[in-house]
């Protein structure tokens, strides 16, 4: 856990390094050239370089342990941080879309476009590969704050393409043209920018809110394990109140077992221990909670989704005092 935990806070200090140089080139570039995709496509950095700041911070966080005033650790703290970054983006997709139909009314031209091209390209090799680390460490280590700033920098790769493009379209139409007229080009680009930022804002408003409102795991790791908890019914009756959820990268699962009613504690503490191991194992950073019951056979409509037993056996138990014969 240690050595993820550093890997993680070594590529969210990359992503501020690097969203901090773009932010830097672009503002030059765009205010010399006078484009405003280029100084709207600086805004978006900034936002990013924003939400860097805050995942580095996260990330650090949320990896302090449970203590007295929060004992369930601090991995909700990668969610908020996420909803903070969604807002952020909002308000920056909106002004670059406010500015773009203010350029698009005027007749500016651009000057060297030439010079955006160069700028674009530069953002987009380097957010690519910046956003190929965050991704890598952010699913190795299930973390949303990194997987949240790597879809940025990733919608940051389509943009700068974008607007690389209708550059390059300006540029060299003034080698065939004397007067193209096609200035209109560029605050299309920055429109072009500000819908993908609001789409990566909605998704990561969407993401941030299922685990702040304790949206329990996906259908694929609770098929797993329930899985797990049948493969077991040679020793278990069946279980219920299967409920899960997900703080950052920390899970939080919990279920109850029905056994026989004359299972020894030890035994019945053995089976919940090899439980716990074997879906820690699958999910490092989880706590697992679960609850022994004796079961009688008579299935209530709480326990009856899980039960593990034929009805031959369910009878059987009902008859004999909860064993299995």
């Amino acid at each position: 856990m240690a050595s993820i935990q550093k890997r993680k806070e070594r590529v969210a200090m990359l992503s501020v390094a690097s969203n901090s140089t773009l932010v830097v080139f672009k503002i030059i570039v765009g205010t010399l050239i006078g484009s405003v995709s280029i100084i709207s496509e600086a805004i978006h950095s900034g936002m990013d370089l924003l939400a860097a700041i805050i995942a580095m911070f996260s990330v650090k966080k949320s990896y302090l342990p449970a203590d007295d005033a929060h004992p369930f650790g601090h991995g909700k703290v990668e969610s908020i941080s996420g909803l903070i970054e969604a807002f952020l983006i909002f308000i920056a997709a909106f002004w670059i879309i406010f500015e773009a139909f203010k350029k698009l009314t005027s007749a500016q031209e651009v000057e060297s476009p030439g010079w955006g091209v160069a700028v674009m390209f530069l953002s987009a090799s380097l957010n690519f590969f910046v956003s190929q680390r965050l991704f890598a460490v952010g699913k190795e280590a299930d973390s949303i704050a990194l997987q949240a700033d790597a879809w940025h920098l990733r919608t940051d790769v389509y943009t700068s393409v974008g607007v690389m493009v209708s550059l390059g379209i300006i540029w060299l139409s003034h080698y065939f043209f004397a007067d193209p007229r096609i200035h209109w080009l560029d605050p299309i680009a920055a429109i072009f920018v500000a819908v993908f930022i609001l789409k990566a804002a909605y998704d990561l408003t969407s993401q941030a809110l299922g685990d702040l409102m304790d949206v329990k795991l996906p259908p694929d790791e609770e098929g797993w394990i329930r899985d797990v908890i049948a493969g077991r019914k040679s020793e278990i009756h069946g279980y219920h109140q299967l409920r899960t959820r997900k703080a950052g990268n920390f899970r939080f699962i919990e279920f109850h077992l029905k056994v026989d009613p004359k299972m020894t504690v030890d035994a019945s503490h053995g089976i919940t221990r090899d439980l716990k191991h074997v879906i820690m194992d699958k999910f490092p950073a989880a706590t697992v909670t679960i609850h022994i019951e004796p079961c009688d056979g008579n299935c209530t409509e709480i326990c009856a989704t899980g039960c593990l037993l034929t009805e031959a056996q369910r009878l059987q138990i009902s008859l004999s005092g909860g064993r299995v014969r």
